[in-house]
């Protein structure tokens, strides 16, 4: 008995926290350097409507102003059509001109195809090693489409991390190609 009970005392010490397994956060980062200054690209990047002017997969944006579920304030949202047919809807967090940071999100919708789940990205430009350079870092941070550890196969990390790689690897050069021309 006295077994028993020092068995029990032992395992009420275990944190209930180390049974407790959810998905996988996913992470993100691409960086690349940009010849132009970084005011002309901060000016490009912070413009939410602009994404069609630089990613070359995209063939059609449409932005509105709706109230945010969260707080109620009004946004700016986007609705992004890709090449593919892939399309999601993303609202404008913020916009930091003083650190030349621009944060959204991806909206949990049917309009979104996109293999991924609870994403927010943000864009930071910086200073880079000359007047007339500029450094873009774009992160990511996700879960997997099907929010879950025991993902199906389409719906897993590796899915949505290829996606989402795919996705910035052109956007980095688009943004180069549209700024450095």
């Amino acid at each position: 008995m006295k077994k028993f009970l020092l068995l029990l005392v032992g395992l009420s010490l275990i944190p209930m926290s180390a049974f407790a397994h959810g998905p996988s956060p996913q992470k993100v980062v691409k960086e690349i350097v940009i010849k132009s200054e970084p005011a002309k690209v901060w000016s490009l990047v912070k413009d939410f409507a602009a994404i069609g002017k630089w990613h070359p997969d995209v063939v059609s944006v449409k932005t509105d102003t709706r109230p945010d579920a969260e707080t109620g304030a009004e946004l700016l949202h986007r609705e992004v059509v890709l090449k593919n047919g892939n399309g999601f809807l993303e609202k404008l967090r913020e916009v930091n001109d003083a650190n030349m940071k621009v944060d959204y999100k991806m909206l949990e919708s049917k309009e979104s195809t996109i293999p991924v789940s609870n994403y927010r990205t943000v864009m930071q430009v910086k200073a880079g090693a000359t007047a007339q350079e500029s450094i873009l870092t774009i992160t990511a941070r996700f879960y997997n489409k099907a929010n879950s550890m025991e993902a199906p196969p389409g719906l897993d990390n590796p899915t949505a991390n290829k996606a989402i790689n795919e996705l910035y690897d052109a956007a980095m050069l688009g943004l180069k190609k549209a700024l450095e021309n």
